[in-house]
């Protein structure tokens, strides 16, 4: 069979060798005609059929970062040649993990595949390896705790590291979920507890993954416990710790709309339920042990160890799961908005807590205003739960998302928790005015298109355009955008302005991908093996992704791949055996199992 390759790039230009490609495609036996095609190249299928013609070319391959770009075209010019339309065979680079320049081989195995007619994925599979039977999973959101327990009910082994002093996540943090509006610790923190008592978990919480040794199956890693200070198993949570402690600091938990003691719990339905000391903030620590200590001296458990010292511990797993999660885009970047100028502009995570009937102002929502910190003698705003509520409130959809200038991927859950909020102000403020400033309304779960016409149904003033900027005027913000479906600019006076800030992978993703191994997209998150057939799994032996750490995925989804990732672990411990590191196949042996492969799946209808 004659075989054409044409080499083109549709989302980049110059990131892997074109000319090395082309020279390499041009020595395979069965490549007759070997074409450059550029960066999204103008193709005229007559041309392109005449090319064809010409070189008597059987079957085409179209490699390149997303060829898929480019195949229509081609099948067209296949079928006006009088070439068979079904074995135009694209050999996506993007698709299998071979984007960056030192990822050539890769690129030309790719393409010795496609020229053998068989998928990359069916011959690049590495070789077996025994496996340990204890599992890693990092972090301990949502994803991290339903693996966790999926694993450990089938009676292995399970090391779950948390850098935070509790687990739950951001999950933790939400009052209600969308579209069921059902309450988040209803449905979390029984999990979370489960976790806590379960005797195949070792639960290591206030820590992090500092190094990773080993091979795909028996991997050696290395955890840096950060010094709690406070004995887990004493202490009782008493909070007469809290109460003497004289230093106050902002609260991570509740987005530092509130203040809380230098030993603290992070909220009361941590686990595990015990104090944790800040050593950024406690007087103890920041002066040697020569100021403070109260807290020793009260505890009626003798459970505070100011002097403890962080340690480093070793354990073997045979897989790794990565559950690190995600963090939510800087809204003070964006100037315009007035993040950190205003008060009352907040983000969407300060008004779940806001929201939350736990959090700061007991679920009411209230307007920031101005006290007088006693201790340091400055003025903060701070809500309160008397406090005034608004009259008026503005939520700003995609800050930070759909935008090349910051993230221009869409973070998937901001039109959904935006729709919710509007909601929740009805329902808590019934005659405050809500208006909704949003691109496109993205609503593509199940219940979700319902959902938002039950909101609009509520009164909610959807307007469709960006919002432009806020600014002050007469002592009140005005929030000015456009209305595109009227075609007209707006501007309205707003108390409170909740910005549905998008999420980015969190400052530990980077860390982690270069220790293990393990590649990342353009974006930033980690990348899978295969987005459509191997969406768990990584090129790195028995390293599996879960939740958003791949990307923007709402709850069900990550719950779902959560389950799936658990499963693969499972499977691979029930036959005692996982696979090896894609990398150590060399392109000589992908060539040579594509060569064996080719007459047994020659039967195997293609998608045209």
């Amino acid at each position: 069979m004659n075989v054409g390759v044409f080499i083109g790039q549709a989302l980049s230009a110059g990131e892997l060798n074109a000319s090395a490609l082309a020279a390499y495609a041009s020595n395979l036996p069965k490549v007759k005609h070997v074409r450059n095609l550029g960066f999204r190249p103008k193709l005229d299928p007559a041309v392109l059929a005449e090319e064809i013609r010409r070189e008597q070319i059987e079957r085409v391959v179209i490699a390149g970062d997303s060829p898929g770009y480019f195949k229509p075209v081609f099948t067209r010019a296949a079928a006006m040649a009088g070439a068979r339309p079904d074995e135009v065979r694209l050999a996506s680079f993007r698709e299998h993990g071979a984007g960056a320049a030192n990822e050539t081989d890769r690129a030309k195995a790719i393409i010795a595949c496609a020229v053998e007619g068989v998928p990359f994925s069916l011959v690049a599979v590495p070789r077996e390896t025994s496996v340990n039977r204890a599992t890693l999973i990092v972090g301990a959101g949502i994803a991290g705790i339903q693996a966790a327990l999926e694993i450990a009910d089938g009676g292995n082994k399970v090391y779950l590291v948390e850098r935070t002093a509790t687990i739950g996540g951001h999950m933790a943090m939400f009052d209600k979920t969308f579209p069921t509006l059902d309450c988040a610790a209803c449905i979390l923190t029984p999990k979370m507890v489960a976790v806590g008592e379960h005797e195949m978990i070792d639960l290591i919480t206030n820590a992090e993954v500092s190094e990773i040794g080993g091979r795909p199956g028996d991997y050696k890693v290395k955890v840096l416990r950060r010094a709690r200070r406070v004995d887990l198993d004493a202490c009782v949570a008493c909070n007469i710790c809290t109460d003497i402690c004289p230093v106050s600091a902002w609260s991570e938990f509740d987005c530092h709309l509130v203040r809380r003691k230098a030993i603290y719990i992070p909220f009361p339905q941590a686990v595990p339920n015990a104090y944790v000391v800040d050593p950024e903030n406690c007087l103890w620590t920041q002066s040697g042990g020569k100021r403070c200590g109260a807290c020793v001296k009260k505890c009626p458990k003798d459970c505070i160890h100011l002097d403890e010292q962080n340690r480093t511990e070793e354990i073997e797993v045979g897989n790794i799961i990565l559950a690190t999660g995600y963090e939510l885009f800087d809204a003070e970047v964006i100037r315009r908005y007035g993040y950190g100028t205003f008060p009352n502009v907040l983000t969407s995570l300060e008004f779940e807590r806001m929201t939350n009937a736990s959090g700061p102002t007991g679920g009411k929502i209230v307007l920031k205003t101005k006290k007088l910190n006693k201790r340091t003698k400055t003025e903060e705003w701070l809500p309160e739960a008397d406090g005034p509520p608004p009259k008026s409130v503005a939520i700003i959809h995609c800050v930070g998302s759909r935008d090349t200038n910051y993230s221009h991927y869409c973070s998937r859950v901001c039109c959904m928790y935006s729709l919710k909020f509007a909601h929740l102000v009805h329902e808590k403020l019934p005659q405050a005015t809500c208006y909704e400033f949003y691109i496109d309304m993205r609503a593509f779960g199940k219940g979700y298109e319902e959902f938002m016409e039950r909101i609009k149904s509520e009164g909610v003033h959807v307007v469709r355009g960006r919002s432009a900027n806020i600014v002050e005027a007469n002592g009140q913000m005005v929030v000015r955008g456009e209305d595109i479906l009227h075609d007209r600019v707006v501007d309205f006076p707003v108390d409170m302005v909740i910005l549905a800030v998008g999420v980015v992978p969190s400052p530990s993703t980077r860390k982690l991908a270069a220790m293990l191994g393990v590649p990342r997209g353009e974006d930033g998150w980690f990348s899978e093996l295969n987005y459509n057939g191997q969406p768990t799994v990584t090129e790195r032996g028995s390293i599996y992704v879960a939740g958003m750490c791949q990307g923007p995925k709402d709850i069900p989804d990550t719950v779902a791949q959560a389950s799936a990732v658990a499963a693969g672990v499972l499977g691979s411990l029930s036959s005692g055996h996982g696979v090896g590191n894609l990398d150590s196949l060399s392109l000589s042996e992908i060539e040579a199992r594509a060569r064996q492969a080719q007459v047994a799946v020659a039967q195997i209808p293609v998608c045209v």
